[in-house]
C-alpha cells in the first residue's frame, strides 16, 4: 500500500430524506476544501440530524477506506464518490479494518483514537439504493472506523496518517464488527480492550454473564 492519507474530507448537512423512520439526515456528505477544524464531536462544517443513534463522542469522525469505495463501485457498476458512504475521512493506504481499538492516529493537528464501528441502517441503505444493503454490508465484515477525538485541532486532505500508539492485543474493527452482528461469541473479546466504546463493553459485559 501507498503511505496512508486522508484522501478526502467530508461532511453533510441535515436535510429531509424519505428513509426509514428519520425526517432528516445529514449522511449525504461532500468534500470539504481547505482545513478542518474537528472537536471532540467531530468535525465543525458537519451536522448530526439524529443524535440519539448517531455521534457522539465514540463515533466523532467516521472513516471509510478508498480501497473499499472502489470495491463497492465495482459491484455496483458506477462510481462512489468521496464522502459516498456518509464518511467524514475518506482514506488511502491504511486497512481501516485491520485497525485495533484503541489504537491512536495523528492526522494534522488532530489526535483520533479508533473507538467504534458502523451498524447499518435504513438510511445508510437508502443512501446506498441497493436491495438487501444492510445484509451485504454486513456480509462483508468491512464497516469502517469511528474514531473519538483525543486532541482536537485542523485536518484537510492531502494530510498524512501517522499512527501514534498502537495496541498489544487483537481486537481489530472487523473482529469488534462480527461480534456485535454476525458472531455474538466473540463478545468476550471486547473487554480486552478498556478503550472500546462504552455500549459495546455494555454488550459484551451482557454476554459473559448470561453464558457463565
Amino acid at each position: 500500500m501507498s503511505d496512508p492519507r486522508v484522501e478526502s474530507v467530508n461532511a453533510g448537512k441535515a436535510r429531509p430524506v424519505p428513509w426509514g423512520s428519520l425526517e432528516y439526515s445529514a449522511i449525504d456528505k461532500r468534500p470539504v476544501d481547505g482545513p478542518v477544524r474537528v472537536r471532540p464531536l467531530g468535525l465543525e462544517p458537519d451536522e448530526i440530524a439524529d443524535t440519539k443513534h448517531h455521534g457522539g463522542p465514540d463515533k466523532a469522525v467516521y472513516a471509510f477506506a478508498a480501497e473499499d469505495l472502489d470495491s463497492w463501485a465495482v459491484e455496483f457498476g458506477r462510481v462512489i464518490p468521496a464522502g459516498g458512504f456518509g464518511e467524514n475521512l475518506t482514506t488511502r493506504g491504511v486497512d481501516l479494518n485491520e485497525t485495533r481499538i484503541g489504537e491512536r492516529w495523528r492526522v494534522g493537528s488532530v489526535l483520533l483514537e479508533a473507538a467504534n464501528v458502523r451498524i447499518p441502517c435504513s438510511v445508510f441503505a437508502g443512501l446506498v439504493d441497493r436491495p438487501g444493503w444492510v445484509r451485504r454490508f454486513t456480509e462483508s465484515g468491512r464497516p469502517g472506523v469511528y474514531f473519538r477525538v483525543i486532541e482536537p485541532g485542523l485536518l484537510q486532505t492531502g494530510d498524512p496518517i501517522e499512527m501514534v500508539e498502537n495496541r498489544s492485543h487483537s481486537v481489530t474493527i472487523g473482529l469488534m464488527f462480527r461480534a456485535l452482528t454476525t458472531e455474538r461469541a466473540l463478545l468476550p473479546r471486547l473487554l480486552d480492550e478498556p478503550r472500546v466504546a462504552p455500549e459495546a463493553k455494555k454488550r459484551a459485559e451482557r454476554y459473559v454473564a448470561r453464558n457463565s
